[in-house]
């Protein structure tokens, strides 16, 4: 028998609304519960995804509520953020702190007792710092659309599908994320085998990955804002949460030792189930890969306060 499963989404600017018509045109979820400190804009949100439901394939129920309608909720999705938006994601932490600390309290006081997918940036503090105030899992996005970025732009690159190439971004959500290229692989084959059997340099890559991590601001400048691609990775996370899919996605989590680093969220592949994370896998990594990652969390730690 099919269990009903709901997803609120706390914040329904570009990205909440664009994670919430993702899980409504995926079929992700039966009900989508949308709030916002700008009632009307929340109610607007859902009657314009609910006005789509009809040319969809999925039955999806979408509201506008309150905190009393998402006790029961099975994932809540954390996607207010401050008026800041800066290059440096840590910039707008201050910010965007300020919304989540007041939201942490009554998110805690309606009873949900589910997992909190964690959007707001910085993501990999905001996720710590919401965690630590609630007790409550919290799962932050991190990464998991920086790799997706990368794996786009080596497909392109190689002339395959992007469902072909396997490599992550690890982790700071931002500019000090970490490329792990030793890890990945196209169709199987090490990428830097692929590299040599096919004749390509090495040093093409500098480029692709700049453009991974300035991806979002590049986007940001010309538009105002990112929401598809994170609208899609989020979606792909509560998808394995609420399926128990026991995916394996990048992003970000409290590390217990993995890759050397303790008490510090940053993004790392892990197995995604109806736990949340289930297990954090830890990648082979040159050294020079594991010291460019030792110095993102450091950054992290820095900011945590």
């Amino acid at each position: 028998m099919h269990q009903h499963t709901k997803v609120g989404i706390l914040g329904a600017g570009h990205v909440g609304s664009h994670v919430a018509y993702s899980l409504a045109a995926q079929g992700i979820c039966d009900q989508i519960v949308l709030l916002d400190i700008d009632g009307q804009k929340a109610s607007s949100q859902a009657e314009d995804i609910a006005d789509a439901i009809p040319s969809l394939l999925h039955p999806v129920q979408v509201t506008a509520g309150g905190y009393d309608d998402i006790t029961d909720a099975d994932v809540v999705v954390l996607a207010a953020c401050g008026s800041a938006v800066e290059q440096d994601r840590l910039q707008e932490l201050e910010a965007t702190w300020a919304v989540a600390e007041a939201i942490a309290p009554q998110l805690v006081a309606c009873g949900f007792c589910g997992i909190v997918v964690s959007i707001s940036n910085p993501c990999d503090i905001i996720a710590q710092r919401f965690a630590q105030r609630t007790g409550l899992q919290v799962i932050g996005t991190g990464t998991a659309l920086d790799s997706a970025r990368l794996r786009r732009r080596l497909a392109q690159w190689l002339g395959v599908a992007p469902h072909s190439v396997c490599a992550y971004m690890l982790g700071e959500h931002g500019d000090s994320q970490v490329a792990a290229l030793h890890a990945a692989s196209v169709a199987g084959i090490p990428l830097f085998l692929w590299l040599e059997q096919h004749g390509l340099p090495r040093q093409a890559l500098a480029p692709l990955l700049e453009q991974t991590v300035y991806a979002g601001w590049h986007v940001l400048q010309g538009k105002g804002c990112t929401e598809f691609g994170i609208g899609g990775a989020a979606a792909a996370l509560i998808r394995a949460i609420l399926r128990d899919e026991k995916a394996v996605l990048p992003c970000s989590t409290l590390l217990h030792g993995q890759y050397g680093q303790q008490g510090v969220y940053a993004s790392t592949p892990c197995r995604i189930g109806a736990q949340g994370v289930e297990a954090i896998l830890e990648l082979p990594l040159s050294p020079q890969e594991q010291q460019a990652l030792d110095q993102s969390c450091a950054i992290l730690r820095k900011h945590l306060g």
